[in-house]
Parts: structure tokens; C-alpha cells; sequence
């Protein structure tokens, strides 16, 4: 409700920007899957280190139409954070700067639906670079895949609380893990496994 309400005040805002036409209402036939890399898992203060967005169109991941950009390192990164989290030198070498990158990905995705794995959390984490640099955050529909497995799955088996990890949903549905902790890696998978639980694989399994 609170996303909703907000939506429609940046609307109203945003009617005769340059953004205006990202808040109509999509009537095509694309969902885009998207990932962020970032320094933490605290919304409030997570770093974006790399973002990625995958077109999926009918039952296939268009990876010929993908983005994946790097960003410039952020000025508080230090060597015990790249430790900490994983980072590898790749992810910090000829980054562009965060405001050219948003501009791209808004451009990338349009008003499409976003799919994501747990993606409240890259929205919270792109929001909040979004609104002081374009003042609005993100206004398009979403499918979070996690969700989705667990909506599934309640049908079948209501008793069970479910809290599926990404690796071992992608095993159970046959989906290959590609490029895990990269970007554009968990973007493609985190699609393969949309197209997977949107065709009834898992309910046809569980049958």
C-alpha cells in the first residue's frame, strides 16, 4: 500500500518530465530480470557495486538483450570490505559513475515488470539512489521469485513454512546456477527460474 501511495504522488510529479512515460501502464509482452551487487545487506547503507537486467520475452531469456554495468568504486569501499564481502577486482575495475548507470537502466527497462529474487531488496537499495538524483523511485509491477515458489507451493502443501534458498531452488527446478554473485549471473538464472515455476514445473513434479 505505502509503494502504492508513493507511485502515485512521484506520478503526478513526474507527468511532463523526461521520466513520465516510465508510470503507464505496460501493455507489451516483456518482463525484464534484475539483480544488484552491493557491499552489504543493509538497505539503509549497501553500496551498489554492480547492476544487471535480463529481457524475457514469451518462454525465452533474450541474454542478447542484457545489461550489465559496473560502477565507479564507492569512495567508502575499503580493502577489508572487498574481503568481507566477496568482491573480486573485476567488480571495482572501469566502473562508470552511479547516475550515468541508473539513466542506462531506466532506459533498459521501461514500465516492463521486474522480476528478482527476494527484490524488494534491490528496489530498496536502487530507490533509494534514485529519488535524489530523478526524484522517484521505481514505479514498475514486480514478481519476486521467492514468492512465487512459496505461493506454489502453499496450494500443495499449506502446513509447510518455506523459506527456499536460491541455490537449492534453482537445483530443484533443473535451472543452472550461472555466474553466481555475478550480477547478470543470478539475473539470468533468477529468470530461468520464473519461466520454470510460470510453466508448473514444480507443481508438475510435485504431482
Amino acid at each position: 500500500m505505502l509503494r502504492a501511495l508513493r507511485r502515485a504522488a512521484d506520478r503526478r510529479r513526474q507527468a511532463d518530465g523526461d521520466y513520465g512515460w516510465l508510470f503507464n501502464p505496460y501493455t507489451g509482452d516483456e518482463l525484464v530480470s534484475l539483480d544488484c551487487e552491493t557491499t552489504g545487506l543493509d538497505t539503509r547503507t549497501a553500496e551498489l557495486v554492480s547492476i544487471a537486467a535480463v529481457r524475457i520475452r514469451d518462454d525465452r531469456v533474450l541474454t542478447s538483450e542484457s545489461l550489465d554495468l559496473r560502477l565507479a568504486r564507492p569512495d567508502s569501499l575499503s580493502g577489508d570490505s572487498i574481503r568481507i564481502h566477496g568482491l573480486r577486482g573485476v567488480d571495482l575495475e572501469d566502473g562508470i559513475e552511479v547516475e550515468q548507470a541508473l539513466a542506462r537502466l531506466l532506459d533498459f527497462i521501461g514500465n516492463r515488470p521486474l522480476v528478482g529474487w527476494c527484490i524488494g531488496f534491490d528496489l530498496a537499495v536502487l530507490d533509494r539512489y534514485l529519488k535524489p538524483q530523478f526524484g522517484f523511485a521505481l514505479p514498475n509491477a514486480t514478481i519476486d521469485v521467492a514468492q512465487q515458489y512459496r505461493r506454489l507451493m502453499r496450494r500443495s502443501h499449506p502446513e509447510l513454512e518455506l523459506q527456499p534458498g536460491f541455490e537449492t531452488l534453482a537445483e530443484r527446478l533443473g535451472v543452472p546456477v550461472i555466474g553466481r554473485h555475478s550480477a547478470l549471473g543470478d539475473a539470468v538464472t533468477t529468470a530461468l527460474m520464473h519461466l520454470r515455476l510460470a510453466s508448473g514445473a514444480l507443481v508438475a513434479k510435485n504431482a
